[in-house]
């Protein structure tokens, strides 16, 4: 008894019911637009006054209310706000943009139909019936003139009447809240499959979520590769420079430099990157570093670290796409980075750039011996390298041979952008 009356009254019933009406208040300017044809089409001046011609008006303003969803595809994002609001659907079930297609307008078009068509039904029965029915309960407690001047049917004079009239009336709000229930519940049922995402839905979300990852992995490199290659610079940096703090103050004072330049590119690039990232905010406007625009500097900032870096560039990065500039800046960062990170300052690294068979050649060397293991959790790195490589059409390797670490990078100077 209690689910039944849950099912009646219960929190979601209300809620439904308030579906319900919305809906018949959404169904009002269509009759009205109904009651305009059926008027003239009937003789008649006054339709508001005979239900009939009021039931007819509405059955006539149905198709103008399907015509309207079709026509307006934001229909089906209002209607879908509505039945995640108040019918407790599951948002995942429901399409969240206009319909575009066809197949879509034509559910949204049958969905808006049978929502102002139960919607209006409901509406009507709950303006007509509780006053009715409560008219019915206060009926025994109801003294009414001998004379019948009230016009009262004869069926009143009856006994029985009053004693039976409160069950009636209190059947009567039974019912009407099992009608609003029940067309709630099947409203409920349809939605997803009128409302409910189409294939072609399906596939633009999944090509939505797609683009999103590959932002978010491009913007998780860039934040490795800079932020990465800069710690690493920096910390070698000064551990150079605390060496040879009472020996050599000129090495320390360019180790210094190198650090105050190594940590303001990056914090620029930092707020670029995080610009994306945060919601609301503009990109940052620091420029993406480049070959042609940093090379000289990304070595200088190496090399003040100690590192010995042998580098030997057979292309002229001027003339290189700016995308291929900008990722193979990112690649030699990268390779750096790595030398920086698990072979020291003691060893000489050697990096070439060159172009052949239309080809950008990166390659970046150093004497195994003196690499140590990975540092656990490592290879995001070389991994994001690979990406780099994969997105442009291009190649990348790396590992040990012949005592020597090696990377070695192979991108087409025509690739895909």
């Amino acid at each position: 008894m209690s689910e039944f009356a849950r099912f009646l009254f219960g929190r979601r019933a209300r809620r439904r019911w308030i579906h319900l009406i919305l809906g018949g208040a959404l169904a009002m300017p269509y009759v009205f637009v109904g009651q305009l044809v059926v008027g003239p089409a009937t003789d008649s001046r006054y339709v508001f006054h005979d239900l009939p011609l009021q039931l007819l008006s509405f059955a006539v303003g149905l198709p103008l209310a399907a015509l309207t969803a079709a026509l307006f595809p934001l229909t089906r994002s209002l209607e879908a706000g509505a039945v995640r609001s108040l019918c407790g659907i599951d948002a995942h079930r429901l399409a969240h943009g206009p319909a575009r297609t066809r197949a879509a307008k034509g559910r949204t078009a049958a969905w808006f139909t049978l929502h102002l068509g139960f919607g209006g039904i409901i509406s009507g029965m709950s303006l007509a019936v509780p006053p009715f029915a409560v008219f019915l309960v206060a009926l025994p407690f109801i003294e009414w003139p001998a004379d019948n001047r009230l016009g009262l049917p004869e069926v009143l004079d009856h006994a029985w009447v009053p004693a039976l009239a409160p069950v009636a009336g209190l059947a009567m709000l039974v019912g009407l809240a099992a009608c609003a229930a029940g067309s709630g519940t099947l409203l409920a049922r349809w939605a997803p499959a009128l409302l409910g995402p189409t294939p072609e839905d399906r596939v633009a979300a999944a090509e939505a979520r797609a683009a999103d990852l590959a932002v978010r992995n491009r913007l998780a490199r860039e934040l490795h590769d800079s932020v990465g290659h800069a710690l690493s610079a920096v910390t070698l940096q000064a551990s150079a420079a605390r060496r040879v703090l009472d020996t050599d103050p000129e090495f320390v004072r360019e180790a210094l430099a190198a650090i105050e330049d190594t940590t303001r590119r990056t914090v620029g690039e930092l707020d670029a990157v995080l610009g994306v990232l945060r919601d609301g905010d503009a990109p940052g406007t620091a420029p993406a570093p480049t070959l042609a625009a940093d090379l000289d500097g990304l070595l200088r900032r190496t090399r003040a670290g100690g590192l010995r870096v042998t580098a030997t560039v057979d292309a002229d990065p001027e003339a290189l796409p700016p995308v291929l500039s900008r990722e193979a800046y990112r690649i030699v960062q990268e390779g750096l980075s790595n030398a920086l990170k698990h072979a020291g300052d003691q060893v000489s690294v050697t990096l070439r750039i060159a172009i052949a068979d239309e080809h950008l050649e990166i390659s970046v060397e150093n004497p195994l011996e003196h690499t140590p293991s990975c540092r656990p959790g490592g290879g995001h790195g070389l991994r994001g390298i690979a990406d780099r490589a994969r997105l442009l059409g291009g190649t990348a390797q790396a590992g040990a041979a012949q005592g020597v670490w090696r990377l070695s990078v192979r991108l087409p100077l025509k690739g895909p952008a």
